[in-house]
């Protein structure tokens, strides 16, 4: 038995010693030395910290910075922890209830904005994490941005189109805005 039992326990620590420490320890040490910005999370730092994540949503919602998707974590948003979607259908009465109540808030915020209201305003998404808004819904929000900054609406659309990443690749999904990165360059403009 005993020329049984002992390869069996040198290959497991041998293998807890190679897949348990080496293989992790050398992943990290390439991660570090190819795409360090990813490997460390893809930080977003702001005056010297970490301000949050180029990857994960965080709210806003005073009216004088663009608001992102809404997030379908609970019970915090942008929670990475119980990243999930909301797995309600369209015919589920209350994601109709949530749409609507996301509408009147934004209607709220914007009396005066008569536009149809873009889809990623009210809807979360398949994470419910996304820290990204399409350029329409950016430029949705424009009108009341400018209003509570004071600031020229032309100014704010150059600012959203600096921030604006095509599609990957060139084909691969939509353009997109960025909603952290466009509110701390709002910050900085003050």
């Amino acid at each position: 038995m005993f020329t049984h039992l002992r390869p069996a326990v040198v290959s497991l620590l041998l293998f807890t010693v190679l897949t348990g420490a080496i293989y992790p320890l050398f992943v990290t040490a390439v991660g570090q030395v190819v795409l360090p910005e990813q490997a460390n999370g893809s930080l977003i730092m702001a005056q010297g910290k970490a301000v949050g994540s180029a990857l994960i949503g965080q709210p806003f919602s005073d009216p004088k910075y663009f608001w992102p998707r809404p997030s379908a974590t609970s019970p915090h948003p942008y929670n990475a922890a119980a990243s999930s979607g909301s797995n309600q259908g369209p015919l589920n009465p209350a994601l109709s209830e949530a749409v609507a109540a996301r509408i009147k808030a934004l209607r709220d915020a914007d009396p005066d904005n008569k536009r149809p209201v873009p889809i990623d305003l009210v809807t979360a998404s398949g994470s419910g994490l996304d820290p990204h808004i399409s350029p329409a819904a950016a430029e949705y929000q424009l009108t009341r941005v400018a209003r509570a900054r004071t600031r020229p609406l032309d100014e704010l659309r150059s600012l959203v189109a600096a921030h604006t990443s095509g599609r990957q690749l060139g084909i691969l999904g939509e353009p997109r805005v960025n909603v952290l990165t466009l509110n701390l360059a709002l910050d900085v403009r003050i």
